[in-house]
């Protein structure tokens, strides 16, 4: 199998050119001929993704963020593209196409928190976004800590006036959907990188907005990818990284 096998499959599931209009996924680094024996699967090209891929000469790295977003203006000895050039390892990463598709990112955060009678919500920019209810009413320190217990980290939250019942969640980098939390009706917004104005305005209207953390709300696809992948092609070593670069205390 091919680095365009696998690529193939992947669109198949997750088409490219469903991904946001900034975007940049596919190929981005590497041979797409080249024969795939080994690959690893991570949130990110880091530098831990990378060295796992060496030490297990791995031919392939799948991520969710691209390893390139921004046009390249040098490539560098200690770049992570440097680096993925001179080991032979090319790269594909399935970004919001991923975030959006059945089975994707949006859809695994909803089944790892459990969540019933999950329906797909489009907001006012076209993103869609997922809704769904939770598996028994909670107050707001409640759903903080059940969060925390399905995803870990730490969890951020304004606490509004009402038990929780039915969720609005985005993966990632949700906190702009504040608005759509109202627009949808449903008791909570579950997301991450929310702003500090956006906890304000929630306390203010009495809304719950729970915090979970990007790289917590988005590694929970790394593994379903890896069932996925290990499934079709049998032939296929696949490693996964859950290595985050945040640290706390």
């Amino acid at each position: 199998m091919t680095v365009n096998d696998i690529f193939d499959y992947l669109n198949s599931l997750y088409p490219v050119n469903t991904a946001c209009d900034f975007d940049n996924p596919g190929i981005l680094v590497g041979d797409k001929h080249a024969e795939v024996k080994r690959s690893v699967i991570s949130l990110d090209c880091t530098d831990s993704a990378i060295d796992k891929a060496v030490k297990n000469k791995c031919q392939l790295i799948i991520t969710h963020h691209p390893v390139i977003f921004e046009p390249l203006k040098k490539v560098l000895s200690d770049s992570p593209v440097y680096r993925l050039i001179k080991n032979g390892i090319s790269v594909i990463s399935m970004h919001t196409n991923l975030d959006i598709g059945e089975n994707g990112v949006n859809d695994t955060l909803c089944d790892v928190l459990e969540l019933n009678n999950t329906e797909k919500y489009i907001a006012d920019d076209g993103f869609p976004l997922n809704t769904g209810f939770l598996p028994y009413q909670m107050a707001p320190e409640q759903l903080a800590g059940y969060i925390k217990k399905k995803l870990g980290g730490r969890i951020k939250y304004s606490s509004g006036n009402e038990k929780i019942n039915r969720v609005l969640v985005c993966s990632g980098s949700g906190g702009s959907y504040f608005t759509e939390l109202i627009r949808s009706g449903c008791d909570a917004l579950i997301t991450a990188d929310v702003k500090h104005n956006v906890f304000i305005d929630a306390a203010r209207l009495g809304k719950s907005v729970f915090d979970a953390g990007h790289f917590e709300t988005e590694d929970v696809v790394i593994n379903r990818l890896n069932n996925i992948l290990s499934s079709r092609f049998n032939g296929i070593t696949f490693f996964t990284d859950h290595t985050s670069e945040i640290k706390y205390e």
